[in-house]
Formats: structure tokens, sequence, C-alpha cells
């Protein structure tokens, strides 16, 4: 795979810095792909998002929802089992995780709750008015003024 240099970018570039940070981010080969826990990301409406994570076997005290430095991190650390079970066969991960989702800007987070196994987490993306599309109405000056000289009045 091509790797490309982003140095001169980041020497003709003021305030890209989140671009930068994020085109780095992805070009990144050390970055191995995680797949635990599974996730879904859904559009509930124009400007809500839903963030669903499978996390079974984990309580509310086990899991956190943070944001900050314009990324979500969501992290579970297992509590320690106070019955020392003996299982014949393990097939419900419960392993410490943390996942990263990086936000876009005005993308705040309103809520989050844990159910049947399932953590929600609500996203609403709130754009300033001053960054909204605004229609600008054309004044209308009357009739136009021409000054249209007669052929008669000229020879």
């Amino acid at each position: 795979m091509r790797t490309f240099d982003f140095a001169p970018m980041h020497r003709a570039s003021i305030g890209f810095d989140q671009i930068a940070d994020m085109m780095d981010r992805v070009m990144s080969n050390d970055v191995s792909p995680n797949s635990y826990p599974p996730y879904n990301i859904e559009k509930t409406s124009d400007d809500d998002y839903r963030i669903s994570i499978a996390v079974a076997g984990f309580t509310d005290v086990d899991l956190s929802v943070e944001v900050k430095e314009g990324a979500l991190f969501v992290t579970a650390r297992k509590g320690e089992d106070a019955t020392k079970r003996t299982y014949l066969h393990r097939g419900i991960a419960t392993r410490a995780f943390e996942r990263r989702f990086h936000l876009a800007d005005h993308v705040r987070v309103t809520g989050a709750s844990h159910e049947d196994g399932m953590l929600h987490i609500e996203l609403t993306r709130e754009v300033p008015e001053a960054l909204k599309p605004r229609q600008i109405e054309i004044a209308h000056t009357g009739a136009v003024k021409t000054d249209v000289v007669e052929a008669k009045a000229v020879n």
C-alpha cells in the first residue's frame, strides 16, 4: 500500500489541524481493525443519530461513556466476579474494551441508556444559525431607466 506524506499540507495550511489529524489517523497502517464489541450506527431523523453497542454481561457500573476532545469514548471494565464460577464453555465475552468514535463538528451527545444487553447513545447535530443556509431577498428597485434616444432627434 502506498504511503502519503502530508507534511507540505501542514506547512501551507492554517486552521485545518483537525483535518490533517484525521487524515493521519486514516492513513496510519499500525491500527488493527477492532471488531469487539459489535455496534450499529443509525440515523433516527435528519439531525439525530443513535449508536447501539452490544454489551452483554456488563452492568451500568461497568460501563463509562465520556466525551472529550471531539471524540466519544465508550469503555467497559468488568468488576471481579465474587462467586468465582467454573465455566464449561464461555462464549459471552466480557473482556475490557475501549471504543472511540470521532464526532463531527456540532454533534452533541444527548443521552445514554442501557437495556437488554445493549448500550444506546443518542446524538444530535446542532448547526449554529450562522452556519445554516439562508435565503437572501433580492430588493426590487422599480422600473429600470434607460437612456434611449430616438433616431429622429439625433439626425
